[in-house]
């Protein structure tokens, strides 16, 4: 009997159950004895023991199912060698818990602290099979993770209902979508969107451009402006500030987040109506789309190929349109981060989209 762990970790995602059932059909289908154990919320249930058995049946009904059926939360990797006030030694009781339940292999669904967690597991000695987990697309690696199309498509809806009050009112909007500290999910449904100017992690703006942006389109007889904002967009000021340095100053701010910070200063400058649409957790929600099915379908069946032929310490991820595994080791902590000079972004400024820097 070859029996294999199984837990989602951080924070949630749309094709999470979608992925999950790929792993287990591709099992159930090529092992003729194999038990599948999935923890619950992820890395607490491997520290607590806490797990449930599970059956082919409950793989079944669960493409089209968002959230996950096993639970999820987040241990962040930073404190997992820390031993806090429940006494607990996190890594010596997953190991433990591995170890005690003959588990021939970990499977980990997650983002980027996940993976760094599941290295680290591996460094410890367990055998490892990891998939790229995230709305952000931003686990280096791979060019695509799972989550992500879906996020795009509700961000990008939420820019589109704005177009319409925008229109009518005739005011400065902006739409503050999720992506951490990576631009990916603002650019591609701030595009898709048809938004005016997309302000990106990676490309601090100056709020002069920014202004000078939404007065061209005034002078042009344009009544409105969308601003795609992503929450860990920055200004140049700012970037210029150590870690510690802005980290104070964002505990010190008055404003909520930086849409609400920018919105305050354009409101001032124009002297007209700001009005700030945070989609929020909405973006991580609902049903995984037909795009993140398929792929999700797809990196769940190499993850299981790759138990089946007992190749550990590696992650599934996407190359182009093909699905590869690439070492756990040679990825866990990296990000990736949108390329400034890129095509994509060059394309939408010959569009005419500002990005606060020109």
């Amino acid at each position: 009997m070859r029996r294999i762990g199984m837990l989602t970790s951080g924070g949630d995602c749309q094709a999470l159950n979608a992925t999950m059932r790929g792993v287990g059909k591709v099992l159930y289908n090529k092992l003729d004895e194999v038990e599948i154990l999935g923890f619950r919320d992820g890395y607490r249930g491997l520290i607590q023991n806490d797990y449930r058995v599970m059956r082919p049946s409950d793989f079944s009904g669960i493409l089209t199912m968002g959230g996950t059926i096993l639970g999820s939360s987040r241990q962040p990797f930073k404190k997992m060698r820390i031993i806090e006030s429940d006494g607990i030694d996190k890594v010596a009781a997953m190991k433990k818990t591995y170890r005690e339940l003959g588990l021939e292999c970990l499977v980990v669904l997650g983002g980027n602290g996940s993976q760094k967690t599941a290295n680290l597991l591996r460094e410890e000695g367990l055998n490892i099979v990891s998939l790229p987990k995230t709305i952000d697309n931003d686990i280096f690696g791979t060019d695509m993770t799972f989550g992500f199309q879906s996020a795009v498509d509700i961000a990008t809806n939420a820019i589109d209902c704005i177009h319409t009050t925008a229109a009518s009112h005739g005011r400065v909007f902006i739409v503050e979508v999720m992506g951490h500290k990576v631009g990916w999910l603002t650019l591609h449904a701030g595009i898709a969107g048809g938004a005016d100017i997309i302000l990106l992690p990676e490309i601090p703006y100056d709020l002069d451009c920014v202004l000078a942006a939404i007065e061209r389109r005034h002078k042009a007889g344009k009544r409105f402006s969308i601003l795609a904002v992503a929450e860990g967009a920055m200004s140049k000021e700012d970037a210029m500030l150590s870690k510690k340095e802005y980290n104070k100053k964002k505990l010190e701010s008055p404003y909520p987040s930086v849409s609400y910070q920018l919105g305050a200063q354009i409101e001032a400058a124009i002297g007209r109506e700001i009005r700030i649409t945070v989609p929020g957790h909405t973006q991580r929600g609902g049903s995984p789309d037909a795009y993140d099915r398929f792929i999700s379908s797809r990196l769940g069946a190499a993850a299981g190929r790759l138990i089946v032929e007992r190749k550990y310490g590696r992650m599934v991820a996407f190359d182009g349109f093909e699905v590869v595994s690439v070492p756990l080791g040679e990825v866990a902590g990296k990000l990736k981060y949108i390329d400034p000079e890129g095509a994509a972004i060059r394309e939408a400024k010959d569009m005419g989209i500002c990005f606060g820097d020109e």
